[in-house]
């Protein structure tokens, strides 16, 4: 078989994405390194999932242990790394019981149904989901209408019915929506794809109190904020509001595939056998990993270690920013940040991504006006003030771009 390059996706992948040029083939800590040994600090962790940086020791061991073990069974049987990740994170959350799939979009999905089938078996007419606008929750059609963004639903009519989107922080808009016949609110603690804009307490406080008033279950999407990234094993504790139901995926196993729903004794008992299911939720493979990753991410010293970058981290961008004034905003929770750019770089932000690439960099982008950062919750200092020179670099590219054209 001949060699592969980034012209190969063209010629057999479906083009849904438009990956970057170069194509990674290693990955240490965090560092990547390409097809022609160029080494990149990586800033992006594959979208906020290998937040112990790639190859950790740690997880390396049990994935290699569990190999040699057990792979599958069928949820026709338990097996023990699930039920011991279970039982960590109803040891280290709110939650009581835990549901495993492969995905955030499945974690979402599961807890939508949840919450729906909760509701409705107390009240038939109780089925309205509200949710906020510039939100995103997963790419099934169900979680993808939740999502607050139309772009990523143009063409996929007709939609899941009865959903609501309100203005994310905005007290006054959820007042008005939720109400007797509301059956759920899901909010992200942080907007991720919208933007990294987090929620303020005041709001999070707010929808708990409405979803009380109202008998309606509250649904907090830790998909990417979640295991650690905040300061906090989860965000909710970093709020002090706790929700009914909790989503995590993305970081939970450090890029193997698993999802999970939080929830409690009550709730869960609406999910009688039978109504719904995953075929590799639950995987023990995958579980062994990922009960490795709660309790690394659980340490005192890793969740203060990511407040402490989040300071070094914020600093170096203002710091940059100070030079070459690109950002209106430097936003964020913990490790995941966003800078959003000025005006008259609005739909640039791919361009600064690209910029970065080119000096040895791995970013991310929340839209077309924000730069996103997620590294590794454990990025050695070193390589966080590499990262930053080389992004500075990138910077100047770009604010030579708008100097050309004033």
């Amino acid at each position: 078989m001949s060699a592969v390059t980034r012209k190969t996706f063209d010629e057999v992948m479906v083009p849904n994405y438009a990956p970057a040029a170069f194509i990674p083939v290693s990955g240490l800590g965090s560092r990547l390194t390409d097809q022609d040994g160029k080494e990149y600090i990586d800033f992006a962790c594959g979208i906020a999932v290998t937040s112990l940086g790639h190859r950790h020791p740690e997880l390396t061991a049990v994935l290699h242990d569990q190999v040699d073990h057990l792979w599958h069974l069928s949820n026709t049987h338990t097996n023990e790394p699930a039920l011991r990740l279970a039982r960590r994170l109803t040891e280290t959350t709110f939650a009581e019981r835990v549901f495993f799939c492969n995905s955030g979009a499945e974690a979402n999905e599961a807890a939508l149904k949840l919450a729906r089938k909760y509701a409705v078996d107390r009240n038939p007419e109780k089925t309205q989901i509200v949710s906020c606008k510039q939100s995103f929750h997963g790419r099934t059609l169900f979680t993808v209408s939740v999502g607050g963004q139309p772009k990523y639903t143009e063409g996929f009519g007709p939609l899941p019915g009865n959903l609501a989107h309100i203005q994310f922080n905005d007290i006054a808009a959820a007042e008005a929506t939720i109400h007797w016949g509301t059956a759920a609110v899901i909010v992200e603690p942080v907007q991720g794809e919208g933007g990294i804009t987090p929620a303020s307490k005041a709001y999070l406080q707010k929808l708990r109190e409405l979803c009380d008033k109202h008998g309606a279950l509250l649904i907090f999407d830790e998909v990417q904020i979640g295991v650690g990234r905040s300061g906090s094993l989860f965000s909710y504790m970093e709020y002090g509001v706790t929700p009914d139901i909790l989503t995590s995926a993305k970081a939970l196993g450090n890029g193997l595939p698993i999802g999970a729903m939080l929830t409690t004794k009550e709730i869960a008992a609406t999910f009688v056998v039978g109504t719904h299911g995953s075929t590799y939720g639950g995987n023990p493979l995958v579980c062994a990993v990922a009960d490795k990753v709660i309790e690394i991410v659980s340490r005192p010293e890793t969740l203060a270690g990511v407040k402490q970058r989040h300071h070094w981290l914020v600093d170096g961008l203002k710091a940059i920013n100070q030079k070459h004034h690109v950002f209106t905003d430097i936003r964020g929770q913990g490790l995941l940040i966003g800078a959003e750019l000025i005006p008259a770089l609005h739909g640039k932000a791919k361009d600064v991504l690209n910029a970065a690439a080119k000096h040895g960099l791995v970013t991310l982008v929340a839209g077309t006006n924000v730069v996103r950062f997620a590294p590794s919750l454990v990025i050695p200092v070193a390589d966080l003030n590499e990262g930053l020179k080389r992004f500075e670099l990138a910077v100047a590219e770009i604010a030579a771009q708008v100097t050309q054209t004033a």
